[in-house]
């Protein structure tokens, strides 16, 4: 029998909580819509007038994934949709978790939540930079921060302020909040910077997706700015065996863990003796959906600054 729920008013039916979804950990997915309901006054603002993507992965991340624009059937009459036209369905409409009981609905169908830079309320103007710093091997998550120090002082000298958090995969996020700006005029700004970092470290970065050109080098992608792709969202948990989350960490922690790479170490995902940002830790900068809640009470919302109007910049 199907158990019902009633969240802020609205009756749910949650399936499936004995379900095993993270097999490293055990992670059920009663645990797993646990995490988010704990964790919802962090996520929901990150997650409010942004269209959202879904990839479902209802058997975990071994079993069939699926990315989705469109609204899952079924979805509630009381999930808000917005218009987001496409050129392929000028009448393309998507889902925006607004509240919580949209939060544990979607929750519900074993999703990644993916945004893009701009709100619904203004399509294709953005809010924010991103770039996602991803690690082609040997080179890992300590190369990603020392590219991530190096991006933030390029991003400082031109008034803008970049935030951390790890991708919940093998890399590093960086998010700006800037003054709302076309899409395409951030990224062709992304784009110059990401090639930048290339000249200036053209042992460790590239920023060229081509696989041929990312061994042993961070690749800079700086695509996810242009108006039609999407990141994952701050507080989502990842499609891993592990219950990773794509979860912020300080500019402390980034410069711990590039001090691996400095001395020669290159972290990963292995143990975890000593936390995020620990430099004995080989793990460094990996936050599973345990460590969520003691980082809220610690440091509150790291990127709450992103929603600061006096924070934004100009993007130049």
């Amino acid at each position: 029998m199907t158990p019902i729920t009633e969240v802020e008013g609205r009756r749910l039916a949650l399936s499936n909580l004995d379900k095993v979804l993270h097999p490293v950990t055990g992670t059920t997915k009663g645990e797993v819509l646990h995490y988010y309901a704990t964790v919802g006054a962090l996520i929901l603002p990150h997650l409010r007038d942004r269209p959202v993507s879904f990839l479902r992965y209802p058997d975990g991340p071994e079993g069939q994934l699926f990315f989705t624009k469109n609204p899952p059937p079924g979805t509630p009459s009381w999930v808000r949709t917005t218009p987001v036209p496409r050129s392929e369905d000028p009448r393309a409409r998507q889902v925006v978790i607004e509240d919580l009981p949209s939060l544990m609905w979607a929750a519900n169908l074993v999703v990644e939540f993916h945004t893009p830079q701009w709100r619904a309320s203004s399509p294709a103007v953005a809010d924010r930079l991103v770039f996602d710093l991803d690690p082609g091997a040997p080179a890992a998550v300590a190369d990603c921060c020392r590219v991530a120090l190096h991006l933030r002082e390029r991003l400082l000298a031109d008034g803008l302020e970049p935030f951390a958090k790890t991708s919940g995969s093998k890399g590093l996020h960086l998010l700006v909040p800037v003054v709302p700006t076309p899409s395409p005029r951030v990224s062709a700004y992304a784009k110059r910077l990401a090639v930048e970092a290339e000249a200036a470290l053209p042992d460790l970065v590239t920023h060229r997706m081509a696989r041929a050109l990312r061994s042993g080098k961070v690749f800079v992608d700086h695509s996810q700015n242009a108006a039609a792709k999407t990141t994952a969202t701050p507080y989502t948990l990842r499609a891993r065996a592990r219950p990773t989350v794509s979860a912020p960490v300080t500019w402390e922690e980034v410069e711990a863990c590039a001090a691996l790479a400095d001395r020669g170490g290159r972290g990963g995902l292995g143990g975890r003796p000593g936390g995020p940002g620990d430099p004995s830790d080989p793990s460094a900068l990996v936050l599973l959906m345990g460590d969520i809640a003691p980082r809220m009470e610690q440091y509150g919302d790291l990127l709450a600054p992103l929603f600061a109007p006096e924070r934004a910049g100009a993007v130049p």
